[in-house]
């Protein structure tokens, strides 16, 4: 199976969102190669909040050109069989934490937001991923720093969009 073709079955299994989650549909529908950084008209990208549920806080990067504290995340690569892979390899790739396990369900969210052109939308499609209490994270290239915190204090450092996906992410955990 293609990462297309899963990225088309994860989102018709999606529950949340219904009209984001067409969009989305829609626009891999309009752009074939909606999955990668060349399409101009925007696509998908695959990223997870890192959570420590048992410490009670997340761990967030701070990104490089942004210059945001941000969950994981990123493009799509062609070595990606899924989603979920894209994901976690994200995840892993930008704290350092080998071992993160993905919620199961799936996305915790969707989010789309635009980004400066060439391209002008990014269609996130957001994981929760669990890293032990005793994890060890590095920072990245792609990252000024990398830092835990507490959930309550997510509000203070980080947009409305990373609020939200740890809102959903703990529902998930049903915390």
């Amino acid at each position: 199976m293609s990462l297309y073709d899963d990225a088309v079955l994860v989102l018709k299994g999606y529950e949340g969102q219904p009209e984001l989650r067409q969009a989305y549909l829609d626009h891999l529908a309009a752009h074939p190669d909606g999955m990668w950084k060349a399409c101009h008209a925007g696509h998908l990208t695959a990223s997870a909040l890192v959570v420590d549920p048992a410490r009670g806080r997340v761990l967030l990067t701070l990104h490089r050109k942004l210059r945001m504290w941000l969950q994981m995340g990123g493009h799509c690569e062609p070595g990606d069989p899924s989603l979920t892979a894209a994901a976690l390899r994200e995840a892993t790739e930008e704290s350092g934490i080998e071992g993160l396990a993905l919620l199961a369900g799936g996305p915790v969210r969707l989010d789309r937001h635009p980004i400066p052109s060439p391209c002008h939308w990014h269609f996130d499609v957001q994981y929760a991923a669990v890293a032990a209490p005793d994890a060890a994270h590095a920072i990245s290239d792609e990252s000024l720093d990398l830092r835990w915190f507490p959930y309550d204090e997510v509000a203070k450092v980080a947009d409305a969009s990373v609020v939200r996906l740890l809102q959903a992410s703990l529902t998930r955990l049903g915390t």
